[in-house]
């Protein structure tokens, strides 16, 4: 008998200032995918994990505590890795941060961030032609990345390489797209649904 393949593990990196709902947004997607499919008596297709910078609390934005499953030291191989952003500064000039993320993107399999985590991609060198950001941090993003280009008005931009999407709440709408690339687009629908949450679908 075929044995079901195992979960994709999706790194999600949590950091001092990350922003709530890129994180728990992501998180939520991935999870609520595996227990829909479940529902179908499939095997749970991934596992998110919370990657610290150290084994300490990360402390998001308003005050908001999280606690890694793992640390960049410890860290089980990655399927996806992904970027949440927020108050992204200190990481941006981290260079034990950027060498990982550098390690980590020559073995995953899928690349991704949310709102500034595109600033930490485009630090590593990472990125490279068409991406998105927040809107309110797009210019920025152009004037210190200008090799690349920046997309307006979009949720997520995905040409095959690393995926980027907008602010906040536009990471959910790229990561049911990622659910839609890496497992169906009937899952991706499902999980939407079971979220209450409107999906489009579109990107760009």
């Amino acid at each position: 008998m075929t044995q079901p393949p195992p979960p994709l593990t999706i790194g999600i990196l949590i950091f001092d200032g990350i922003e709530v709902l890129d994180l728990g947004g992501p998180f939520e997607v991935f999870s609520v995918a595996s227990r829909v499919a479940g529902r179908w008596g499939q095997e749970a297709p991934f596992r998110p994990v919370l990657v610290g910078l150290t084994s300490a609390p990360a402390g998001a934005r308003g005050g908001f505590r999280v606690l890694p499953d793992a640390t960049m030291q410890a860290c089980p191989p990655l399927d996806v890795l992904l970027v949440p952003g927020g108050v992204i500064d200190d990481l941006q000039h981290n260079a034990a941060v950027l060498d990982w993320l550098r390690a980590q993107a020559s073995s995953a399999g899928l690349v991704a961030s949310v709102c500034t985590g595109a600033f930490v991609l485009a630090q590593a060198g990472l990125l490279s032609g068409r991406v998105t950001t927040h809107w309110e941090d797009q210019a920025e993003l152009a004037r210190q990345f200008p090799e690349l280009q920046v997309v307006p008005g979009v949720s997520w931009v995905d040409d095959g390489g690393p995926v980027t999407s907008g602010g906040i709440s536009a990471g959910i709408d790229m990561c049911l797209h990622l659910v839609e690339r890496l497992h169906s687009r009937e899952l991706a629908g499902a999980t939407a649904k079971q979220m209450e949450y409107r999906w489009t679908g579109v990107g760009a």
